[in-house]
Parts: structure tokens; sequence; C-alpha cells
């Protein structure tokens, strides 16, 4: 099968390589998975570098989501039959055939493509944990999320209008915030180049955004903070930004905010159960169609460096993603 292969850790995905291997089987408990599509993250681009967080040990397939069919059965699953459509993730899905434990696999919902369903649990589970989880979003609140036309940002407006927010969409192209207010509909969008604090400040009647979603981190989150409102909640999803920011606590004092980490699964690691409720309350979201997740491309394997590009150009709105049966 073709897959691709990271062998050494090294920048401008110099490691990686498509190449022939051979189809891996399924263990006890596992599914061997005919991958229709894999989600390009982040995580993916940083894991060819070594320079996230998880580092896999090398040779490794990246591909963090997928979703296809069920293609082989491992000892004691009963859960799933041959044909099954799923969707899941963990590793590998940039092949044409994965093997993951059957437990972190669910049902495809029948509204997602399975492009959709492929880019679709990272995304909205961070969303969830964040402003579920984390803030507490209440509907009527303004909630500011930046970076978002990018794969976390786009659920979290998606998920944060169907919780009853008042959503600002922040991004540093017209274009994009053009796409996101004819498909999502935000209550108000603001172009952060040049400085965001003011047009928030106006936009929620001088009070500032109770909640702030940030995956940018760097000068973004230096002028979050002079528009939080008072008591709010700024929750740090990354730092795409490249810049680690610093917070001055004197201000966080004066105006008794809260910064909030989060790490979706890692708060699963932690809180196995609440783990276990957020998955299914995502998931649940997507079978009634009450989110949208939005796929901006799709790329052959071929042209998974394309794929790749595609994501640290930021020239995407929602998820790229790579197709194995392509």
């Amino acid at each position: 099968m073709r897959a691709l292969v990271v062998e050494e850790l090294a920048p401008e995905y110099a490691g990686c390589r498509l190449k022939d291997i051979p189809v891996p089987e399924p263990g006890p408990g596992e599914v061997r998975i005919k991958v229709h599509a894999a989600a390009v993250n982040f995580p993916d681009l940083m894991q060819t570098r070594g320079e996230h967080q998880h580092k896999p040990p090398v040779p490794f397939t990246p591909g963090m989501e997928l979703a296809g069919e069920v293609d082989a059965l491992g000892a004691g699953v009963t859960q799933f039959k041959v044909g099954d459509p799923v969707a899941g993730g963990g590793r590998g899905g940039m092949a044409e055939y994965a093997v993951l434990p059957a437990a972190g696999l669910r049902r495809k919902p029948d509204g997602l493509s399975f492009s959709q369903a492929a880019g679709y649990p990272v995304a909205y589970l961070t969303a969830y944990v964040a402003l579920v989880r984390c803030a507490q979003v209440q509907a009527g609140e303004w909630v500011l999320v930046h970076g978002a036309a990018g794969g976390v940002g786009l659920a979290a407006v998606d998920l944060a209008k169907v919780l009853g927010a008042k959503v600002i969409a922040a991004s540093a192209s017209d274009e994009k915030l053009a796409i996101l207010q004819k498909e999502y509909a935000p209550d108000a969008i603001v172009n952060v180049t040049g400085g965001f604090r003011e047009r928030v400040k106006e936009i929620t009647g001088g009070r500032g955004a109770d909640v702030i979603y940030d995956p940018v981190g760097g000068d973004v989150f230096d002028e979050s903070i002079r528009c939080i409102a008072f008591g709010g909640r700024i929750l740090s999803i990354g730092f795409t930004s490249g810049r680690l920011p610093v917070l001055p606590v004197n201000i966080a004092l004066i105006k008794g905010f809260s910064v909030m980490g989060v790490r979706a699964g890692e708060y699963g690691r932690q809180f196995p159960e609440k783990g276990r409720e957020n998955n299914e309350a995502i998931w649940k979201l997507a079978e009634e169609g009450k989110v949208r997740p939005r796929v901006d491309k799709e790329y052959p394997l071929s042209e998974w460096r394309a794929a790749f590009d595609s994501l640290a150009d930021r020239k995407v709105v929602g998820k790229t993603i790579v197709r194995p049966d392509l």
C-alpha cells in the first residue's frame, strides 16, 4: 500500500517519503480501515520536524484524523463489521490503510461526507472542551474567536452559535471573513490587521468580549487582554503565530479575567468519564446536523506536500483533506 512515511525528523518535510509498505494487520481489539480521507492538522506538520509535544518514534505515518470503511477486524471486535463507515483518529491516516483501536472509532454520521468526518473530531472536540467545559459559555455572551477561518477557529464559531452565544469572527483576511459571514453568519466580523481592540469594544457596547478563543497567541493575545470583559475568560488554544505571549498579571488582577489553557486530549486523559461525555456530545451534534464542518480542499495522497503547505501558509478556510483513495 502507499503511505506517507516520516523516516527522519527534519525541516521542510525533508524526512518525509511516499512509499509502498506492507498492509498492516489488525491485532486484538483493533480494526483495519480502508482510508478515504485524512485531515491535515498543525501537529502533523510539527511532528515531521520533531517540534510537537507528542513525538512518535520514526518511522511513522502522520495523520491524526481519518475516515473510511472497515476492511478487517481484529480478535474480539464486535461493535463493527466489514464495510461499516467509520471516523476517528490517533495515527497513520495518510496511507491507503490504517489500523486503529476499535474503541477510538465512531460510525460516520450519515450527514457527513468522509472528508467532513475526517476533519471533524479534533477541531470540534477542542472547541467543545474550550467553550463548554472550560469557559462554560452562556447564551447571549459575546465570544471573540481568533483565527476564525482555521480548523479549530471555524469549529468554535460554529459551536458557539449552537450554544446561543453572540460571535465575533476575527481574521487577518477580508476574503476569509467574507466566506465565514456567508456560510456561518457570525454576529460580527473583525479584520485584526492594524488592531482590533477598539472594534471589539464598539461591537460589545464598551464591555468587551466575555470569552476570547485564541489559537494564535503572540500579538493577538497581547491585544486580547485589552478587550476582555471584566470577569471574562481567555481560552489559550495554541500559538500559530510562533510567539508565546506573556501575561502581565496586574492587568488580570484589575480586570478580573482568567486565562485557561485548553488541551482537549489531555482533558480526556485526566478526566476519562468527562472525556467520554465530550466525545458523545460532539458526535451527537454531528448526527443531529447541528454543526457544519467545512472542507476547504481535497488533495490526493501524491500531493501531500501541497496539502501541508496550504495549512502552513494559512490559505485554508476550514480543513485541508488528503484523499488516499484518489
